[in-house]
Formats: C-alpha cells, structure tokens, sequence
C-alpha cells in the first residue's frame, strides 16, 4: 500500500478523464470487484479503466508512467494464480476491445484485438475450417489477451499440438502490437534473427531492447538450453518467462517470449495468431480405470493414436458431482464398472464425420484386442452434429472445477496446487506421489485434467483462515514444488505462475536462470511498474490471501435459511469462486441476462457476489446494508434464477438480492420505488380489479388515465398495462359441477396471474387435467404465493404468504396430494424460496415433495395428452422453470403429443416478472429478449411458439413477437381438433396488443369449440 501512498491518485485520475474516451472508475464498488479475481489473492487496485479504443490503453499507460502508477492488464478475470488482482491501475480489455480484425485463411493467421472471446474467434474462424488451438475449459468468456498472458493450453491443445503449431498460446503466436511503460509502441514478432542487427541500427525503444535481449541471450544461453525442456518433453511448461524462444535455433522469437509474462513486461495492444484445423466432427471414446495413476500409464501409448483431447476424471470428481446432481445425463453414460477410480475421456477429431468415427473404432479395438480392456470399461459417442451427444461427457470434465470447489461432504476446496504439469511419458507415477503428498499432509483433492500431456488438476481442501492451516499450506506447497521439480516438470501447466506458484520458480529454473527472468523483466520494465510482486520477484504465496488469519466477516441475522452454506451468509457471498461462466457474451444459458446485454461486471453475477463479500469485508464498501454500491448493482437484476442452476457453484443471487433489499430498506428508514409497491403487491391490486373488471380496464387502457396509472405505480411509460379478465379463473371454477368426482385428486394453485389476467389459460389447464380423468381442486378465497414480493425484499410479507397457503392446502398436502402450478414462477416459489423461508416447516417439505410445473405432473405421473399431428412448435422455457426442474418434462410432453417441438434457449425474454414494467427498464428488457428469444421467433414465423410464464408471453406480445401459448391451451387445441396442423399459428400482435386480447381471438377463437366458447362465453356472462 505505500507504492499507492506515492501516487498522486487524485491528479491520475483527472488526466485519464481528460484523455481516455472510455469508462475511467475510480469508485468504490469498480475496485472492490476489481480486487478480486479466482485466485485465492486479494488486492485492491488504484482504479479501473475501460477503454473504447486502443489509442484510450496508451493514453492510460502514458498518464500511470507520467504518474508512476502501476499497471495491469485484465481480460475475463479468470485467472487462478493472482495475476489479474494487484495495487495498480487496472485496464479492462474485454468490454469493448473485442474486434477480429483480420482472417487469413490461406496463411492460417488471423489478427485481432485481445479483448476478443477466445469461443467468439473460434465461431468467426471456424467458418474457414479453422481454430485458434488452445481453448481454456473458460474459453466460453476468457479473452485472447488472458490466453496470450497466461500462455494457456487447454483441453484441445493437443490437436494444436499434433494438427498446428503447437500446444501452448505461445506456440501458437506469430506477432504482437504491444507497448511499454514508457509509452514506446511497435511490433514485435519471430524469426527475426537475421533482422537483429537492421532492428538494433534503427535505434529507438526497440532498437535497445533487442540489442538488450540479444546480448542477455547470449550471456544466459547455455544455462537456457540446459534448463528449458523441449517442448515435446514437456508440451506444458508454462512457468516463468520464455527465454529460450530467444535462442538462435528458435529464431529469436521476441513475441513468443513476452506470452506468458503475464502483463509484468508490457502491454499487448493487437495480435497476430495461428490457427489449427477444426475437425469439428467428433468422436469420443470413455474408458474406464482403476485409478488415474493407471489411466496415466496408458496415457503415452494412447497419444501415438494422435487424438485432439485425452482428458482424466476421477471417482471423486464424480462423487462430489453426484452429491450436487450435476451432469446427471453425462454422469449416467460413463462405463459403470465397480472398481472404476476414474476415466479417460480420448477425443477425436475429423473434417469427415467417418473418419472421425474410424479413429474412434480404431482405438477402441486396439483398448479390447491389445490391452484386454472389456466392453464394459468403454464408452463411444460421437458430437452432436454427428447425431450424438458426447457434450454430456464432456460436461463432466469441464466442470470440474465448480463441483469440486465446494465438495458437499468435506469443506471448501481452493486453487493452489491445481494446474502443476510432468512429462507425460512420467504423469502415472507422479499422479501416485502426488496423491501420497495428500495424505501426507492430510489434504484432500479431486483430480482431473489434461492426462495426455501431463497436465494434473485437482482443487484441495486447503485451510487458508487458521495458522496451522497456512503453515500446513506452505509446506505442501514446497513439497510439491520439490516433488514437481523432481519430476522436470513445471510449476505451472497453464494457469500461470502470478503469485501463487511464482515464489516456487527457483526449485524448476535454478538461482541463475531466475536472475536471467530478471534481467529480462528490467530490460522491458526498468521501473518495475508493469503488475509488480508477480512472476519475478513476488509476492510470498500466503501474502494477500483473501482470507487468512484475519478474515471474520460479521454473520448478520438474515431471514433465509441458506442450507448450502449452513446458514452462514458470509458464506453465500463467499461463494463465487471467479470463474466467471456468468460473463458469457452470448446467450447460451439463462445466466446473466443484463450482462449479456451491458457487458457490464456489476451486472453479473460474480461482480454482484463480490461486491456482496466486499460490503460485508467492510473495508472498500464501508456502509454495511446501506451500500448504494451493492443496491445499484442488484437493481438490474432480473431475479431470473438462472444462476441458481447455470452457476458451478450455484450462487443464488436472486436470494441475495431479497435478503439485501429486505435490510436495505429497514436500515435506511426509507421507502422504496413506487414499482415496488405497485408490482410487489399485485394480488391485492387484482382482488380490488375483479370487483370491477370494467372500471379497472378502463382505467388502464384509456390513454390519459393509463398515462397516470403507470406515473403513480411507476411503470415505465413504453409498456402497455395489462388487462383484468371479467370473470376470475376462481370464479368460474367454483361455478361448475365438480368433473371427475371420485378419481385421482390434484389441487390447481390459481395463481394471480392466471386468476385474474390470463384466465383463459387457467381453463384450458383445468380441461386439460380434468381430460385426463383427475379431478381438480382449486383453493377457494384469496390465495398467492407472493412471488413479487421477493424482488422487492418484502420477506416479512412474503412469509406470511406462505403460511397462508400452508393453511390453506394443509390436509391436501399432508395426504399427498399433487400441488400442480400453471405460472413457472408461481410454482417455482414452492420450490426454491418455501423451503428456505420456513426450513423447519414439515408442511412446507411436504409441500416442497409435491409440487410439480404443469407439464411435470403429466410427465412424472404418466397423465394421458391429447394427440395431434402436423404441428411445429418453438418451445420456450420460462427462467424459474428451468431453475426448477427444466423444460425437459414440457418437450417430453409435447413429443408424447406428436408436436414437432424445437426448444429454444440462451438467455431471459426480458420482461422477468415485474422487471420490464419498472421505470427505466423497457430497452434493457427488450435488449434481453433480443439475445436469443426474439431471433428465434423471427427465423420460425410458421411455428407456434409454447411459453407458459405469463411474463414470456406478455414480453412476446408486447414486442409483437408473436402470440404464445401456454401448455394447457396446446392441450385444448388438440382436444377440439383431431388435426390441428392445418390452423395457422396466430398472427404477430402489433407491438402492445393485449397479450390475453390476442390470445382468445387467435387458435382457441379459430378453432370456435368448447374451451374457446367457455372462455367467451363467461366473459360475457359475466359482462352482461
């Protein structure tokens, strides 16, 4: 902190203001999230910078050198070992800096800027038939400068290895745009041996430092070659910096020297890339070990089949993903053999799906023929697009990290000791020590990784918050350290060396090659500003922790249980181990929806569970629950649940987001939104509308009365208001004779939405089940779960919902019977919020056990469905249903009926319950939509579109997407119609039209049998 004490922070920050176009932050929450990365280091930076433009990096690297401030290079922030945390200006590269800016196929070389997603330069070269090789189990979020600093490998690096130019980033690096400290900019690039002399003679910053790297090499160059292994001996050697690329054999490779040097030398602005093969058609191949140790010594027989990845997991690994449910369909494909201590995942790759398939076969053959494996320990599928789902399996192996960081029967797990690399032709034999080391030091770690070329990962139950713990940390890192050395192996096989493994350095390289790494650093770096205290000369490896003897965070009371973190709340906000996967650009998965659209850290998910852990820290974030930090970056939350499923280590920050709103608002005295009243208690706006329907639509559909109603209730002035139905689901309910009096009982829950809004839907679910031969119950009397109020933190409230709805489903539930949901949110609030509400409630558990979503009760108890023909459907899964049990049981229904059904996901529609109607949110919401949804809808216009959440189908019809149905409308089409396929999916709603409007004059109207007729009719009834 005393180098920070030096810099004039005040005077940086106002010359990065006047010359830096992008974000300068020098707030307290940007370096609070920026302190931390997914390492077990902790740093607090001087400030951030974003820059929109290459010309903002040099301004900042300028104005950190006119004021001595140091620097660091961040990309995905991923980075296990500590080089992406530091005192120093941090600059982030992954917002905006992310453009490809050239493809050479022909050349293979592709140039780009290094915030680019290492999976989005694949997307973009693939379609040359092209890759860059190394790809990081991250490489989903990670960027290509992260790749270029760490010098990571990753699962596919043997096909750069076998196919390309070689298993390591550096390997695969032809030039860099880099600049210095001093502001000296230029490219450096490889074989420029025979341009030494032309480039020393035009002087310049670049002439000295390459006659300063010549003359080093020249000194060092003996000592080089004696202790930097071949590549192809050690394909992993990813510690310390690359000297030996500066070898006269090598061709004086200055660009492939800086990878690897983790920002400590300079800055890379651009780079020029090789590329590899694709061989997108794949196959893979699973056997079965005893142990790894065995599955290692096989290892250097199986490479000489050339395959693209050879990738280990252990029975512990599959252990703590069985006691967390993870990978439960790739977990049920792997050989079932009792002794089995792990398994060999051996990819391989071809241009020519049979050829893939051959390489397959041939190896297979070769596992029962030559080394007397039996079917029974092996395991082929081939990708996806090959008609397979080997992604499932490979699922196990790119998890690993999450299941095994927070093992549910043995504490918390850490890096440290999780990337170290041997020879392979050795892995087997060190894998064995290494788990002798273990239990040596009584450690625990599953181990995974990339067993092909050496490469061992394993998190281990480190103790980093007692002094004993520590001390039993340092001596096992020692003796790793010696054991790995012992090995000729390295520190480091991809993760890189930052402050974890730096101090280690010496048992790999020797004191002399040590001073050479340096020389190499002050001749880049005279003023020992570029990310000091990593690689060379570090830190201590127990220095900086982010826990440490030191941590003890206050436990407030909270009002959720929080079982996974045994009521600790602390705990949940340590959760996030950094990884990142809620930063993928992208939607692929529901998780982060106002990420994917600002590109914003505080809108993940990780950047909230920092700040979370930094309010209760106390040190940056001073103000406890008060903390506008924190309140700001929760307020574009979604609440979509989707990191409680898409997250590895299952953050819950909806949860978080209640529980902080819920002491937010009692410690400030303070009233909240306006919204928050008006949507947090809508059910008791709708009882007060359903005494008059009429007067409550005209209030809300007359344009100056509308223009009002959303100016008091707060609601964002572009989103249509929705429309009260004149008869309520309970209403018509209870008028009717009781159907199917006698048969299987199940208990409708008339949510407040499908009540009093889409009431129309509510009866086709009834008909539907009621179809089936069940009789339905429904509650009668004001009932809701209360599921807005968790979005406003009204827990108190909330709770006293659901006791309510205890009391009143009480003698149903104690007898078992089905609680069946036809809002996803609604149900999902008996799932996910009940249970950790009321954790010792044994109705609340019973309650819990049987509820199902509604297409889950026909799947799970085998309830007949209406058949069709001839019909397409987009599927679209609401956000808490797939946080609750997933969309599977609505495909499966689907498909049971004959509907070609394609489902669609990535992302959230936007609206999220109350979200999109909030004042202020309409784009964003949009935006969300816009990510995967909406796309979707345009390129199918013939299909119908399935979406049971209210909010999907408000959002579609609000943006004129289309009108969706809900399950049970589908069900009542096909009930009324022996051949639906004919009828049209309904037209498009102009932007705005009421979704329940469209939604009686579309399918149910055309097809003018009962249910429609049911559903006009009693509205009439009921007007007249």
């Amino acid at each position: 902190m005393a180098a920070v004490d030096r810099v004039n922070v005040i005077g940086l920050e106002k010359q990065l203001r006047r010359h830096v176009e992008g974000e300068v932050r020098f707030d307290a929450g940007t370096k609070a999230m920026y302190a931390n990365d997914a390492s077990n280091y902790r740093q607090v930076p001087i400030g951030v910078v974003v820059p929109k433009t290459i010309e903002d990096v040099v301004q900042t690297v300028r104005a950190c050198h006119g004021y001595r401030a140091p620097v660091l290079c961040r990309g995905g922030g991923t980075s296990l070992s500590g080089e992406t945390v530091n005192v120093a200006v941090v600059i982030d590269f992954s917002k905006y800096l992310t453009e490809i800016i050239d493809i050479d196929a022909g050349q293979r070389l592709c140039t780009v800027q290094t915030g680019v997603i290492n999976e989005q330069l694949n997307k973009a070269t693939g379609e040359y038939g092209l890759v860059f090789g190394p790809d990081p189990s991250s490489h989903s979020r990670c960027t290509l400068g992260g790749n270029i600093g760490n010098n990571s490998c990753g699962v596919h690096s043997i096909q750069a290895h076998f196919y390309g130019p070689g298993p390591r980033t550096s390997d695969n690096t032809h030039a860099l745009e880099i600049i210095t400290y001093d502001g000296a900019r230029f490219w450096v690039g490889n074989n420029e041996e025979s341009k030494i002399d032309a480039i020393i003679a035009q002087g310049g910053r670049k002439g000295e430092i390459y006659a300063a790297l010549r003359d080093l090499r020249d000194r060092y160059a003996d000592d080089i070659r004696k202790g930097y292994p071949d590549v192809d001996e050690l394909p992993r050697r990813v510690s310390g910096y690359n000297l030996d690329e500066l070898l006269p054999e090598k061709g004086f490779n200055v660009a492939r020297a800086l990878v690897g040097t983790e920002s400590t030398c300079a800055v890379v602005l651009s780079a020029t890339m090789m590329l590899t093969p694709a061989m997108l058609h794949r196959s893979v191949v699973v056997v079965a070990f005893d142990s790894v140790g065995d599955a290692g010594d096989l290892a250097p027989e199986i490479m000489e089949f050339k395959p693209i990845g050879c990738e280990a997991v252990d029975s512990l690994l599959v252990h703590d993903q069985e006691l967390t449910g993870t990978n439960a369909a790739g977990r049920a494909q792997l050989p079932q053999v009792d002794s089995a201590g792990a398994w060999l995942m051996v990819q391989f790759g071809s241009d020519d799906p049979r050829d893939s398939s051959a390489q397959a076969q041939r190896f297979v053959e070769w596992l029962q023929q030559k080394k007397g494996f039996g079917s029974d320990r092996i395991v082929m599928a081939r990708s996806k697009q090959d008609g397979g789902n080997s992604a499932q399996l490979w699922s196990i192996r790119e998890s690993g990290l999450g299941s095994t960081a927070f093992p549910v029967d043995s504490g918390n797990h850490w890096p440290g000791w999780e990337d170290s690399a041997v020879p392979p032709a050795r892995v087997g034999d060190y894998v064995r020590d290494l788990q002798r080391l273990y239990a040596e030091h009584g450690l625990r770690g599953a181990m995974y990784g990339h067993l092909g070329e050496g490469c061992i990962h394993s998190r281990v139950g480190f103790d980093l918050r007692h002094k004993d713990g520590l001390a039993t940390y340092r001596h096992f890192l020692e003796a790793a350290g010696d054991l790995v050395a012992s090995y000729g192996g390295s520190m480091s096989g991809e993760h890189g060396d930052g402050q974890q493994r730096a101090e280690l350095l010496g048992k790999q390289y020797g004191p002399r090659l040590i001073d050479a790494m340096r020389e190499f650093k002050s001749i880049w770096d005279p003023m020992w500003k570029m990310n000091p205290g990593k690689v060379i000369d570090p830190y201590r490896f127990d220095e900086n922790l982010k826990l440490g003897t030191d941590y003890n965070p206050p436990r407030p009371k909270v009002k959720f249980s929080y079982p996974e973190d045994h009521g600790d709340f602390s705990h949940a906000a340590l959760r996030c181990v950094g990884v990142g996967k809620c930063r993928v650009p992208e939607a692929q998965d529901t998780m982060c929806p106002s990420y994917q659209v600002t590109r914003e850290e505080k809108h993940s998910t990780r950047g909230r569970a920092r700040l979370l852990f930094e309010m209760l820290r106390g040190e940056v974030i001073t103000d406890g629950w008060q903390s506008t930090e924190v309140a700001d970056a929760l307020d574009l939350c979604l609440a979509c649940k989707g990191c409680t499923n898409d997250c590895p280590v299952n953050v819950d920050i909806p949860t978080y987001k209640s529980e902080f709103l819920y002491h937010h608002y009692r410690s400030l005295r303070r009233w909240r939104p306006r919204y928050a009243y008006a949507f947090g208690f809508i059910d008791q706006a709708a009882r007060l509308a359903a005494k008059v329907p009429e007067l409550a639509n005209f209030a809300t559909q007359t344009p100056v009365l509308s223009r009002l109603a959303k100016f008091v209730g707060g609601i964002d002035r572009h989103r249509p208001l929705p429309t009260f139905a004149p008869m309520t689901l309970q209403q018509w309910f209870a008028a009717r004779p009781v159907v199917n009096s006698g048969g299987p009982r199940v208990i409708l829950f008339p949510d407040t939405f499908n009540n009093h809004l889409h009431t129309d839907v509510g009866v086709a679910c009834v008909e539907a089940i009621e179809a089936a031969g069940w009789q339905v119950l429904m509650p009668r009397g004001h009932i809701c779960c209360g599921r807005p109020l968790y979005d406003y933190g009204f827990l108190d409230v909330a709770k006293h919902y659901l006791l309510d709805v205890l009391s009143a489903l009480r003698d149903e539930i104690r007898d078992d019977t089905p609680v069946v949901g036809m809002e996803p949110s609604c149900l999902a609030v008996f799932k996910d919020e009940l249970p950790k509400l009321l954790p010792h409630d044994d109705d609340a558990e019973r309650l819990v056990r049987n509820s199902y979503h509604f297409a889950e009760f026909f799947a799970k108890f085998d309830v007949e469905v209406p058949k069709t023909s001839r019909v397409r459907a987009l599927l679209w899964g609401h956000c808490h249903q797939r946080a609750t049990g997933g969309v599977s049981a609505d495909q499966e229904v689907l498909q049971k009926m004959g509907v070609d059904v394609e489902p669609v996901s990535g992302g959230c529609c936007g609206l999220a319950g109350s979200f999109g109607f909030e004042e202020g949110k309409y784009q964003i919401s949009m935006d969300c939509g816009e990510q995967a949804l909406f796309p979707a809808i345009r390129k199918n216009p013939d299909a119908l579109v399935v979406a049971d959440g209210f909010s999907c189908q408000t959002q579609l019809a609000d943006a004129g997407a289309a009108s969706a149905l809900h399950l049970g409308q589908l069900m009542a089409m096909a009930k009324l119609s022996e051949d639906i396929g004919s009828v049209q999916p309904p037209g498009r709603p102009a932007p705005g039209a009421r979704t329940r409007a469209v939604r009686t004059a579309g399918p149910l109207a055309a097809l003018g049998a009962a249910t429609a007729a049911a559903v006009v009719g009693f509205r009439r009834r009921e007007t007249h």
